[in-house]
C-alpha cells in the first residue's frame, strides 16, 4: 500500500536545499533598498523616482506571485525555482551597469519577477519535502528567507564599495551557479509529490476551503501591516518621542529581525505538535499585550518586549502560510503566491497610510494603531476551523 509506506518526516536534504535557495533568492529583493542611495548619488535620481524602484519591485512581486500560482496549480512548473532565481539575481546585477533610469526599472521589474517566479513552486516543494512535519520545514525555508533578505543590503553595498556602481554584477554569480544546483535537483524534488492509493498525485483528491483562506489571507494582511509598520515607526517613536539616538534606536531593527528568525522557527515545531490554529491565536492575542508594555516602558524591559513583539509577529506569519496551504491543498500554488505575494504586498500598503497618521497625528497614534491591528486579526482567527493535515 502506496499511503502505508510514505515517509512522514522531513527530508533534511530537500529542506535544506530550498532554505538555501530561498536565502539566495531573497538576497536579491532585500537588495534594492540599499541599492537606492548609490543610485540617487550617482544616476542624479530623486528621491521620488528612487521611490519607483522600490514601488516597481513590489508590485512586480505582489502581482505575478499569485498569478503563477493559478498557473502551476493547474500545470507545475517547478522549472521556475532555477529560472526565478537566475532572473532575480540577473536583473540586480544589470541595475548597477545599465545608463539611465528606464532601463533601471526594466532591471529591478526583472530581478522582482524572478523573486516572484521563485516562491509559489519553492514553498509548493518545501511543502512536499516536509511530509508530515509541514510546520517545521516550512518554518525552516522561511528563515532562509528572512537570512536572504537580511543580507542583501550587506552584499550589495559591499560589492558596489569595493567595485563601484557596475560591482552589481556580483549579484549575478550565486544566483546563477545555485540556479544550476536546483536545476539539477529538480528530479529529485519531483519524486516527493505524495501519491495516493491510485497513484495520482494526493492533491488530485485534495479540497479547498475558500471562505477558512480568504479569512486567514486578511489575517495575514493584518498580521503584515504591523509588522512593516513596526520596521517604519518604531525608530521613529524612540527618537522622537523617547529621545534614543539614531545608531541605538535603529539596532531594534535587527532585534525585531534576529527574534522573529526564531519565533519563525519555535512555531513550526511547536504547530506540528500542538496544532496551528492554537499557535496562531496564542501569537496574535499575546501581541496586543506585548505592545501595551512596550509603550508603557523603557530601557532593557522595552527592548525585551519588542523581541517578543517580534517573535510573536513572526510565529503568527509562519504558521499563516502553512495554514494557507492546508486550506487550499487542492490550490497550492494560489495558496503560496496569495499567502507571500498578494498579503504582504496589501499589508506593507499600510505603511503610507500611517505616514499620514503620523504626520497629522502623531507617532504615539501609529503606535496605538499598530496595537489594534492583532486584536483585529485575532477576531477573525478565532473564526477559523481547524486545518486538515
Amino acid at each position: 500500500m502506496i499511503a502505508a509506506s510514505y515517509p512522514t518526516t522531513l527530508d533534511r536534504r530537500g529542506i535544506v536545499m530550498l532554505a538555501l535557495g530561498h536565502l539566495l533568492n531573497d538576497v536579491n529583493q532585500g537588495a534594492v533598498s540599499a541599492l537606492l542611495p548609490f543610485l540617487v548619488a550617482q544616476r542624479d535620481l530623486s528621491y521620488t523616482a528612487a521611490s519607483g524602484i522600490v514601488l516597481a519591485a513590489t508590485l512586480i512581486s505582489g502581482l505575478l506571485q499569485p498569478l503563477l500560482g493559478i498557473i502551476s496549480d493547474r500545470r507545475p512548473l517547478p522549472w521556475l525555482i532555477p529560472l526565478g532565481m537566475f532572473l532575480g539575481g540577473f536583473g540586480i546585477a544589470l541595475a548597477g551597469l545599465v545608463p539611465d533610469y528606464g532601463f533601471i526599472i526594466a532591471s529591478v521589474i526583472i530581478s522582482g519577477a524572478g523573486v516572484a517566479a521563485f516562491h509559489p513552486e519553492s514553498y509548493r516543494f518545501a511543502n512536499y519535502v516536509s511530509r508530515q512535519q509541514r510546520g517545521r520545514g516550512m518554518s525552516i525555508f522561511n528563515v532562509g528567507g528572512n537570512l536572504g533578505f537580511a543580507l542583501g543590503p550587506a552584499l550589495i553595498t559591499t560589492a558596489v564599495l569595493w567595485l563601484g556602481l557596475a560591482g552589481t554584477w556580483v549579484m549575478a554569480l550565486p544566483a546563477t551557479i545555485y540556479a544550476l544546483l536546483l536545476w539539477r535537483e529538480l528530479p529529485r524534488f519531483n519524486h516527493f509529490r505524495p501519491a495516493n492509493r491510485s497513484g495520482k498525485t494526493a492533491t488530485a483528491d485534495a479540497t479547498t476551503d475558500w471562505s477558512a483562506f480568504i479569512r486567514l489571507t486578511i489575517v495575514i494582511v493584518l498580521r503584515t501591516a504591523l509588522y512593516y509598520g513596526l520596521l517604519a515607526f518604531v525608530p521613529a517613536y524612540l527618537i522622537k518621542v523617547r529621545g534614543l539616538p539614531i545608531v541605538e534606536a535603529n539596532s531594534h531593527l535587527t532585534l525585531i529581525s534576529i527574534a522573529g528568525a526564531i519565533g519563525t522557527l519555535l512555531a513550526g515545531a511547536m504547530s506540528d505538535r500542538f496544532g496551528r490554529k492554537r499557535i496562531l491565536v496564542t501569537a496574535l492575542a499575546v501581541l496586543p499585550i506585548l505592545m501595551i508594555i512596550f509603550l508603557n516602558t523603557n530601557g532593557f524591559i522595552s527592548s525585551v518586549i519588542l523581541a517578543l513583539a517580534g517573535m510573536a509577529t513572526a510565529a503568527a506569519f509562519t504558521v499563516g502560510i502553512v495554514m494557507g496551504q492546508e486550506y487550499a491543498a487542492a490550490n497550492l500554488g494560489v495558496a503560496s503566491g496569495v499567502t507571500t505575494g498578494a498579503a504582504i504586498g496589501l499589508g506593507g500598503l499600510a505603511s503610507p497610510l500611517l505616514g499620514r497618521v503620523a504626520d497629522v497625528s502623531g507617532l504615539p497614534t501609529v503606535l496605538l494603531i499598530l496595537t489594534m491591528l492583532p486584536v483585529i486579526a485575532l477576531v477573525i482567527a478565532i473564526t477559523l476551523p481547524k486545518p486538515n493535515k
